[in-house]
């Protein structure tokens, strides 16, 4: 299942030089576990203003990637934070974690051709 809407980020990203692409693709690798264990651990502390906080980081990441849907799950994220919402959280983090490991798969994927 590709997560990345792959026209569009090669769209946005077809005038970077390929080193840039590469930095940020392997910045977002290396951190996207430690930013799922920090909202997982947001939402079993009960933490909703801290949810929000790292809900929106997050998001803002994965949209440089072009990926509806993982956006869109931490916006949902974001915004029960906001608004103080704690039901359905775990179900939510959940399909953010398994969301988050498909855009890691492609993200692996499109390196490669940013590597030649």
């Amino acid at each position: 299942m590709n997560v990345i809407n792959k026209s569009a980020f090669t769209d946005t990203f077809q005038y970077f030089d390929k080193s840039v692409v590469l930095e940020i693709i392997d910045i977002f690798l290396g951190e996207c576990d430690t930013r799922i264990a920090t909202i997982r651990k947001d939402i079993a502390s009960g933490d909703l203003k801290a949810l929000k906080f790292d809900a929106h980081s997050f998001k803002g990441v994965v949209a440089n990637f072009m990926a509806d849907e993982t956006y869109s799950i931490a916006r949902e994220l974001e915004n029960r934070g906001a608004e103080g919402i704690n039901e359905g959280l775990d179900e939510l983090i959940d399909q953010l974690e398994k969301s988050s490991a498909l855009l890691v798969a492609d993200l692996k994927e499109v390196r490669k051709l940013f590597e030649e």
